[in-house]
């Protein structure tokens, strides 16, 4: 059986030990999700962390996605504890660096993802909150491009971001505004992607896409964009199936 660690990394009050909750219910490792505010959750023990609503020492716990096995490793967003997450970071297979989709790029957030790059730790960015008042994907996506990385690539439209009724739909192949997006990031790291897309080629869609994006998110030189609400379990199935997809290999 395959294993992978996966970090989950963000600033303070992102939601990810919410994330990292919800996942292990997704997943099947535990029965209930947890609360971060009852004190409830895995990966939280410390009665310091469970008294204050904050993770403060890296915790691990592991869950089965068909036949990878997950160590999922829920790291400090507070920056007094960044040490802890730095100690964590060489271990890691990959990683899901979480924004959310209200506050955005919070002042933690480029040095954690400076860091995962400079260990070229492949990363996916999971956008929290899309249910919250004042979500806006749209706009979290441009900041994500200006402040972390132009090669992001967003697998999912937002419907209804802000509301209890917020959903997310995945991109598929057929969809050509997507795809050209996607070659156009992929080209920038591959000159065989680049003259196809000059040349206006088609061999590279669908499925052959698909494969140079994960192979490209493994070397660390993009990084696809999933959104949702871990409170809700909104895009959680979505995450799951990126992390096997375009982790594992």
């Amino acid at each position: 059986m395959r294993t992978l660690n996966l970090g989950i990394l963000a600033h303070v009050d992102a939601g990810k030990t919410t994330l990292s909750e919800r996942l292990l219910y997704t997943a099947g490792a535990i029965d209930h999700v947890g609360s971060v505010d009852a004190g409830t959750t895995q990966t939280d023990s410390l009665d310091l962390e469970r008294e204050r609503g904050i993770t403060i020492r890296s915790a691990v716990a592991s869950f089965l996605v068909g036949d990878l096995a997950v160590n999922l490793v829920d790291t400090p967003g507070h920056p007094d504890f960044i040490a802890e997450v730095e100690r964590v970071l060489a271990v890691l297979d990959g990683a899901i660096l979480v924004v959310s989709a209200v506050e955005g790029v919070q002042p933690q957030t480029p040095l954690l993802f400076r860091a995962l790059r400079r260990l070229h730790v492949p990363t996916l960015i999971f956008v929290n909150k899309i249910d919250r008042a004042g979500a806006d994907d749209q706009r979290i996506l441009e900041v994500l491009k200006r402040r972390l990385s132009p090669s992001v690539v967003p697998m999912e439209a937002v419907r209804d971001a802000g509301s209890r009724t917020a959903a997310i739909v995945p991109f598929g192949a057929d969809d050509m505004a997507h795809q050209t997006g996607l070659m156009e990031v992929l080209a920038e790291h591959d000159e065989a992607i680049l003259r196809a897309y000059v040349g206006d080629e088609t061999s590279l869609s669908g499925r052959g896409l698909r494969d140079q994006l994960a192979a490209q998110t493994r070397r660390g030189l993009v990084h696809p964009v999933f959104f949702g609400s871990a409170a809700l379990g909104i895009g959680i199935d979505e995450l799951l199936a990126g992390v096997e997809e375009l982790l594992d290999g």
